[in-house]
């Protein structure tokens, strides 16, 4: 291993990846997990830090924007959605609320809070939308806080939609049973496919909705489905201060 190393200016030993170029480090980025892998990765050195938080791998939603000629800095959510690319991910500042009223989604991202915590990062629903987010697509959100006073939180229509990290509340409110944190209308059809006995058949579900350490608060209930889809796998714990939920929509 020594032997393969090489020695910059002043005797320095250099890291074999550190000789890779821009392109190809960047892209060997691509496959890390945005959060904590990729974002730690931004700590290493100046030049990590560039490649990490280029736009190619994820674009940024601040308010207000600091340097309006950055590429990938957007001002609001939608923005940022509209221009993001199929398996982008979408890296939203901490720090005041993001609006998100009836945001429909409809291609594969990834959206994530930038807070240490999911507090830090808060996406308000205003009052009389239908939804904050409206998924139409495989997506995944994480680290963020998402409030609603009427209506959902997240609206699950089609793909496979997964909740990491995140805190779903519904304001109080007399009409507090006209809100749910959490609504599936998808209705999953399972395509079995394969020749062999049935005991071997390979099954692709193709919508469902996974939580994983998530705080839900208000609301009628936590999850509505009008599909076919249904509660599955419920495991709760219960901290000094919240309750924490694991569970999956399916069929």
């Amino acid at each position: 291993m020594e032997a393969e190393r090489k020695k910059g200016k002043g005797g320095t030993v250099i890291s074999p990846i550190q000789s890779l170029d821009d392109g190809c480090l960047m892209h060997v980025f691509s496959f890390l997990r945005p959060i904590p892998d990729r974002y730690n990765t931004a700590l290493v050195c100046h030049r990590w830090r560039f490649l990490a938080c280029h736009p190619r791998l994820w674009l940024r939603v601040e308010r207000p924007i600091k340097n309006l000629n950055e590429p990938g800095v957007y001002p609001s959510l939608e923005a940022a959605i509209s221009a993001a690319r199929p398996g982008d991910t979408i890296l939203i500042a901490a720090g005041g609320n993001h609006v998100a009223s009836n945001i429909q989604i409809k291609k594969p991202l990834c959206l994530i809070g930038a807070g240490d915590l999911p507090d830090d990062t808060v996406l308000t629903c205003a009052r009389g939308s239908d939804s904050a987010l409206e998924f139409l697509s495989t997506c995944k959100v994480a680290n963020l806080t998402i409030r609603a006073e009427l209506g959902y939180c997240l609206l699950h229509r089609s793909g496979r939609l997964t909740i990491e990290g995140c805190i779903l509340q519904c304001e109080e409110n007399p009409l507090d049973y006209l809100s749910f944190p959490i609504v599936s209308t998808a209705s999953s059809k399972v395509d079995t496919f394969s020749p062999a006995p049935k005991s071997q058949q390979q099954q692709k579900i193709a919508d469902s909705v996974t939580v994983s350490e998530t705080r839900i608060e208000g609301g009628a209930k936590a999850v509505w489905t009008s599909g076919n889809l249904v509660l599955r796998h419920v495991r709760a714990i219960y901290a000094r201060t919240a309750i924490f939920f694991w569970f999956t929509v399916g069929i």
